[in-house]
């Protein structure tokens, strides 16, 4: 996997960011996209969002895991559309953008993939630091002290030494982040097997049973059923909205289309199929045995009493949300952030500035954040980029015919792309009004019901708006 280094503290950094790919840096085998949504899925966000959502709609166990299949499917096909046009063009999202917003039109989406990034990676420091609280707990016996703001004395000390670890890992550069992930990503797995095997005897084998209907809503019905599957659905979608948005950074470097294809084919189904029933047997397990529903694995390791299971899971979970948070959310907001002004924002610079802004995220997170529901900050965030997604596929596939011309992508002051001004309005508007409403069916009581489709409403009326204002009237 590459990665872009901090060896040169300059705007050239961010410049050769965005620059096409050559030929001889599309390496990228089917197994190197694999690895990116293995590791995308096995952070500890992940665990407790689909944890969560086993929980939070009363339905069976069976009906949540088919919907979250569902949903790795259709987030497939998406990423596969997405992806199409960086693998063909070695080009990265902001670039990529550029083809339907405009040449400075598509900073707005990369500035806005930038925040949801910097969102993404507090949590993700937060959550990893709960990993680092578990391994000190294990270590000293130290219970973890008064509480401030949701966290204690211990909890502070470790969200403080994660923040301050992510620095350290940029500043020194992140080519050893494939390696990594790599080592990491079968050790969760393995972990999570342990920890449900642990359950399992404690459950006195109760855990199968147990997991179909210790969530569900007994006085439920198929319509409830079909409610709750259509929510878990549609919140596992936006949850990968940023992803499905600049997935084009990644397909870059894959050696070919079949490459891409077949990586997104092994890396969703199977880690979703693996992840989510590991989840469901985990959480159903804890329910079992300690009368809670916990959704944090750190919590569930911390109640065996286990000093050996709590340092190794806590080492495994720490090095999986870490490896992750810097590669799917730490580059993307860097580089949104520099490609604000790439002459004046480094690549350290903009690190420097999505650090701070994660340090008040993360710290905010049990105080603040969370007090609105992990499924309802999911759904906002993503219900903010779908219509981005479905503009740009409009653009590429129905306006454009797959065909790009990358000269003009990469020029700022004139070209088809520039639309005289930098700015395609068509695209602005039709975002607002989709963005607008999508958003709505998340917070407005009125339109609750709809909450479930806010992503695959924003995409569509997204493109569907910009494909009205757009057709025959841009060039090509």
């Amino acid at each position: 996997m590459h990665a872009i280094t901090a060896e040169a503290d300059s705007g050239e950094v961010a410049q050769d960011a965005l620059r096409p790919v050559t030929e001889k840096e599309k390496t990228w085998g089917w197994f190197a996209i694999f690895n990116v949504w293995a590791n995308d899925i096995q952070s500890l966000f992940g665990y407790s969002l689909v944890a969560s959502l086993f929980i939070s709609f009363g339905v069976s166990g069976w009906t949540a895991f088919a919907s979250l299949i569902v949903a790795g499917l259709f987030v497939m096909f998406l990423v596969n559309l997405s992806g199409a046009a960086g693998e063909r063009y070695g080009i990265p999202y902001p670039v990529f953008a550029r083809a339907s917003m405009g040449t400075q039109g598509a900073k707005l989406p990369a500035v806005l993939r930038a925040t949801v990034a910097v969102f993404w990676y507090g949590v993700q420091v937060y959550f990893a630091s709960t990993a680092l609280a578990l391994l000190i707990k294990s270590v000293t016996g130290i219970t973890g002290g008064t509480a401030y703001l949701g966290l204690t004395e211990i909890d502070w000390l470790s969200f403080v030494l994660v923040w301050a670890f992510h620095i350290v890992i940029f500043w020194r550069g992140m080519d050893w982040v494939e390696g990594f992930l790599n080592f990491a990503g079968p050790f969760v797995y393995a972990v999570m097997i342990g920890l449900v095997i642990y359950l399992w005897f404690a459950a006195d084998g109760k855990l199968l049973s147990e997991a179909q209907t210790i969530f569900a809503n007994p006085e439920g019905t198929w319509a409830t059923e079909l409610k709750g599957a259509v929510a878990i659905f549609g919140t596992m979608v936006a949850y990968f909205a940023a992803v499905m948005i600049n997935f084009s950074d990644f397909s870059r470097y894959a050696r070919d289309k079949k490459a891409m294809v077949r990586g997104n084919l092994a890396g969703l189904p199977f880690n979703m199929i693996l992840f989510s029933a590991l989840a469901l047997l985990t959480t159903a397990g804890a329910a079992v045995v300690y009368g809670e529903k916990i959704i944090n694995p750190t919590e569930i390791v911390d109640r065996t009493d286990s000093v050996v299971l709590g340092i190794i899971a806590a080492i495994t979970f720490f090095a999986a949300t870490v490896g992750i948070n810097l590669v799917a959310n730490f580059i993307p907001a860097v580089n949104g952030i520099a490609n604000l002004a790439p002459s004046k924002i480094s690549f350290r610079k903009a690190g420097l500035i999505t650090s701070g802004f994660a340090l008040v995220i993360g710290g905010l997170w049990t105080s603040f954040i969370s007090q609105f529901g992990i499924s309802g900050f999911v759904n906002t965030l993503g219900a903010t980029l779908a219509p981005l997604y479905g503009i740009m596929i409009v653009d590429y596939y129905m306006l454009r015919k797959e065909a790009l011309k990358r000269d003009d992508l990469y020029n700022e002051r004139g070209g088809i792309y520039h639309y005289g001004n930098g700015w395609n309005e068509h695209a602005l508007v039709a975002f607002c009004v989709a963005a607008v409403f999508s958003v709505a069916t998340v917070w407005v009581p009125g339109l609750n019901e709809l909450a479930g489709y806010a992503w695959i409403i924003g995409a569509v009326l997204g493109g569907g708006i910009y494909l009205v204002r757009a057709k025959g009237k841009v060039a090509v």
